[in-house]
């Protein structure tokens, strides 16, 4: 009688919530992102006026809508009456129209309209709740947290995307299958050049500084910057030291420096625990022609980052993707395994990510206290 060997591959079962992490692993993989800071949700140019669009942040569902007066407006995403979806609906002037009864709602959030019968009623009092809307660098941005802290909290400052004189820049985005944190991870720990080894954006790096300065993490790193055979023939090495990278994940977002010639800003939308939307802003002083030491006009530079986005930068992109859509997968078929990390980079990012979601979670529960005492003293 022949024996086949029974292999038991580990099973993914459902991760820990952060109330239930064990370690510190697993709360940065179940922590939310503090909803009091702007998010990137969108490109400006997306969005026409009379259209309406659903974006999520951490789970919580938005209408975002262009009025026909062109001004961007964007409410919690659900009727008051059915509890449908606004985003399903239709832009009638600057009013929402809930696609079911055809219930208005205006920029304030409040039932303005109802079309049908009130049945001798007068229009019920409805506010849903509402989002501050920005549009900076070409992107919609939205504040999903304390509205009265929407102005004292602003949306980083890039001075070199601004004005007459603004580098070039066109995004990029993607959405990937896994949590935030592995992302932030990934964008900013450099010894995972062996992923990019046909592209070669950065190599032989070494880490020089490490540090957490309030909700900054601070990583510098000895490196190549842009060795590949084609993206690095446009660096221009006489005038940019590509010997050295400064990084920085300046919760919620996370940025890079390269002898201020080359830089980039990256921003996450947490959608859910294993879903993220990603958009990347990389820019650049000037590049050069190939072969030639003339440097490509600054007229001329977002056309060749049209060309190269497709052909180079975003195919590298896509490669980290793959990647942490993998961890995603791993992390849940092996929730127990034992925490192997070297980069002291990964051990600080995931600590400044735990320690803003515990700090929107005791002032989450500090207010429903607040409202609970209130209640108890005067009872409707």
């Amino acid at each position: 009688m022949k024996y086949r060997a029974i292999i038991h591959k580990p099973v993914a079962t459902t991760p820990p919530t952060f109330e239930q992490a064990k370690n510190r692993r697993q709360k940065a993989r179940s922590a939310g992102m503090n909803p009091d800071y702007w998010y990137a949700v969108e490109y400006d140019r997306v969005l026409k006026p009379g259209q309406v669009m659903e974006v999520i942040f951490w789970q919580a569902s938005i209408a975002l809508y262009r009025g026909q007066d062109g001004q961007l407006r964007a409410l919690e995403n659900r009727c008051a009456h059915r509890h449908l979806q606004l985003s399903l609906g239709q832009v009638d002037g600057n009013y929402l129209v809930c696609d079911y009864h055809g219930w208005a709602y205006n920029e304030a959030g409040e039932l303005a309209r109802i079309p049908h019968e009130l049945f001798n009623k007068p229009i019920p009092v409805c506010k849903l709740r509402i989002y501050p809307v920005q549009v900076r660098y070409g992107l919609i941005w939205i504040f999903p947290g304390n509205p009265a802290l929407a102005e004292k909290r602003q949306i980083p400052d890039i001075p070199e995307l601004e004005g007459n004189n603004r580098w070039a820049c066109v995004p990029l985005d993607f959405t990937w299958n896994a949590h935030h944190s592995m992302i932030i991870d990934n964008v900013s720990d450099f010894t995972h050049a062996h992923l990019h080894r046909q592209y070669r954006p950065f190599t032989d790096s070494k880490l020089t500084r490490c540090e957490q300065i309030g909700d900054r993490v601070y990583v510098d790193y000895d490196t190549k910057v842009g060795t590949g055979k084609i993206s690095g023939l446009f660096v221009d090495r006489k005038r940019v030291n590509t010997n050295a990278m400064k990084l920085c994940y300046e919760y919620p977002y996370q940025w890079s420096n390269t002898d201020n010639k080359i830089k980039h800003w990256c921003f996450v939308l947490p959608i859910n625990e294993r879903k993220t939307r990603v958009f990347f802003l990389f820019y650049f002083d000037a590049l050069i022609i190939p072969f030639t030491s003339l440097r490509i006009p600054q007229w001329l530079m977002n056309y060749v980052l049209e060309i190269a986005n497709p052909l180079l930068i975003k195919p590298l992109l896509s490669q980290d993707g793959v990647a942490v859509e993998a961890e995603q997968i791993g992390y849940e078929t092996h929730l127990d395994a034992p925490i192997i990390e070297l980069s002291p980079a990964i051990h600080l990012f995931q600590q400044l990510t735990i320690q803003k979601w515990e700090e929107h979670l005791a002032k989450s529960e500090k207010k429903a206290v607040s409202q609970v005492e209130a209640q108890a003293k005067d009872p409707i």
